[in-house]
């Protein structure tokens, strides 16, 4: 497990993430991936502030691995709901002698490790080309629709669905959204607000935005 943990660890302070790039501790290696839970539905970013661009919406109580957060700062690293980000630690809660606790207020109760992030340039706008840390996954890596989708999806016009959440990967839509088929294809489609979304068709989650 260690020699594991020492490899990603390498492997991720070699890769760009984005605009920046983050280290752990030793403490935050050695607790790595401690699970918390949504208090709310939050927004996954791909930096630790609200002026990175967002990978999408986790759910509320949507379970999460948590590397470690930001010393002096309420941003955490997690893994959730098939998106690896940033949240912000007062949305998220963790279980402490049974009962559940917010993150940003039980740090050191908790023994959250500290992990570190420095930025190296302007903020991108998309993750980075096989970037392994930041972004949205399936089980076989990040959603790229071929071609021949957007032209099915082009050539087979659907009616609009008035939508008042968020339109982002990540996103579950309400279980009454009508979804389309595509042939030949694992996921789905509804055009929401005008723009046509894949969808993945068991969770429900948006997998992918047209622009």
């Amino acid at each position: 497990m260690q020699c594991s943990s020492r490899r990603r660890y390498m492997r991720w302070i070699s890769r760009p993430l984005l605009a920046g790039a983050m280290l752990f501790s030793g403490a935050g290696l050695a607790q790595a991936e401690m699970m918390a839970t949504t208090a709310t539905d939050l927004t996954v970013y791909s930096g630790p502030g609200t002026d990175y661009p967002s990978v999408g919406v986790a759910t509320r109580g949507s379970s999460a691995a948590l590397d470690g957060c930001l010393a002096g700062q309420g941003w955490c690293r997690i893994d959730v709901n098939g998106m690896r980000g940033w949240a912000y630690a007062q949305e998220l809660t963790m279980d402490l002698g049974g009962a559940a606790v917010i993150v940003e207020e039980r740090r050191t109760d908790l023994g959250i490790p500290v992990v570190t992030y420095e930025r190296t340039g302007s903020i991108a706008a998309d993750p980075a080309p096989g970037d392994e840390l930041i972004g949205t996954v399936d089980a076989n890596g990040v959603i790229v629709p071929p071609a021949e989708v957007r032209t099915y999806i082009d050539s087979s016009p659907i009616a609009t669905v008035t939508y008042e959440g968020d339109i982002a990967v990540g996103t579950i839509l309400p279980g009454d959204m009508v979804m389309t088929e595509v042939p030949d294809y694992q996921y789905r489609y509804v055009r929401i607000n005008d723009r046509p979304v894949l969808v993945d068709p068991q969770s429900r989650r948006i997998v992918y935005v047209y622009q």
